[in-house]
């Protein structure tokens, strides 16, 4: 079974920074692209970016904006969002899972992260 842990978050100020982390057990973790989503309160879950198993990059523009960075580590099983420049809309509880063809495992706990001054 297909394990998620996604790890990192916190609660920063405007313009600070947090780096995610999300360890993946229990299937083969470089054949797979992975995608960072999250969850606002009140909100639907969404994709914020995504990587494929070759390293190629993809962000949605409109909430990323050159502000984070989606990257891997195959021999750890890993996959990390560098976040900079943080805003309140931000805030929401940040999930890793699957990203070709949407999510298809069960996600994880999520990791709480809370944008405010």
């Amino acid at each position: 079974q297909v394990h998620l842990v996604e790890s990192g978050g916190g609660s920063v100020q405007p313009g600070g920074s947090l780096i995610l982390s999300c360890v993946v057990s229990g299937t083969n973790f470089e054949a797979y692209a992975m995608g960072w989503y999250r969850q606002a309160p009140g909100e639907q879950r969404e994709l914020v970016a995504y990587i494929t198993s070759g390293d190629l990059t993809n962000y949605v523009d409109s909430i990323v904006k050159g502000r984070f960075t989606i990257s891997r580590d195959n021999r750890l099983n890993t996959v990390y969002l560098g976040m900079k420049s943080l805003k309140p809309e931000d805030t929401a509880v940040y999930y890793c899972n699957t990203a070709a063809g949407g999510p298809r495992w069960p996600w994880g706990q999520g990791t709480q992260v809370t944008v405010s001054s």
